[in-house]
């Protein structure tokens, strides 16, 4: 495209951003600037940024590194390896994440990839497919996006880790997670996933690193994690966009 063009695009940006300014995605505020978080938006997000538990992500009140562990995976490892969060889910992630999980806006997620890809740094080395958590085919076809393999396909732009989006089924229509607790999503989820038959030599010694929206009680990823093992991958990680951390937050 010629100087020019580029130029006129620029200018019918700026007057489109004039008329119909951007909303930001943490608010809902219309702001003056360009993309959809406001500046001043990003104090209020709390950057986890791959810190605190090793295994399961949560917060610690002394981070240690790589030795750090949180008393419940101390007492239980989880089945997967390792996990990492890039942001709290409190109340200010909370309407960006629920508008970008039932609503499906995508206008913050180049932002929510590039804060995973950060976070997930260190796992996303010796990673060999991404791998989004799935939904039922019904609740596919009622919603029309998995905003999972959304979050697997933006942090595999950014980090070059090809995903494989479909390689793990939903194998039983389960209820929603929202406003179950531990041990009822537990329950909800046990024997609901399964790694799809044509893979299987891909994924035979494989590293893979499960990639969700929300890890609450981690129970969806427990399951996926299950059915990747009993597939014989070697090496499960979990990479996900918030992490709750507060009890009263399980509803989502």
């Amino acid at each position: 495209m010629s100087r020019i063009g580029h130029l006129a695009k620029a200018g019918l940006r700026s007057v489109a951003g004039f008329i119909w300014p951007a909303r930001s995605v943490l608010t809902g505020e219309r702001h003056g600037g360009q993309g959809a978080i406001a500046a001043e938006d990003f104090t209020q997000l709390r950057f986890l940024n791959g810190r605190g538990c090793r295994s399961c992500a949560a917060i610690v009140e002394i981070d240690l590194g790589e030795d750090s562990l949180c008393g419940a995976c101390a007492a239980k490892a989880p089945r997967w390896d390792q996990a990492r969060a890039a942001i709290a889910y409190d109340d200010a992630s909370r309407q960006m994440i629920l508008e970008f999980k039932h609503g499906g806006r995508r206008d913050g997620l180049g932002a929510m990839g590039n804060w995973m890809t950060m976070a997930g740094q260190d796992i996303l080395e010796a990673t060999d497919y991404l791998m989004p958590v799935p939904l039922h085919y019904q609740r596919l076809a009622k919603r029309g996006f998995n905003q999972a393999g959304w979050l697997a396909q933006a942090v595999a732009r950014r980090s070059g880790v090809p995903a494989m989006v479909d390689g793990l089924k939903r194998v039983k229509p389960t209820q929603s997670q929202g406003g179950l607790t531990a041990r009822q999503r537990k329950k909800n989820v046990a024997g609901a996933f399964k790694a799809r038959a044509r893979y299987r030599k891909q994924l035979e010694g494989a590293r893979i690193t499960l990639v969700d929206d929300v890890y609450t009680t981690g129970s969806t990823l427990s399951a996926s994690t299950l059915a990747l093992k009993q597939a014989g991958v070697a090496n499960v990680n979990v990479l996900v966009l918030a992490r709750v951390v507060r009890d009263r937050d399980v509803t989502i």
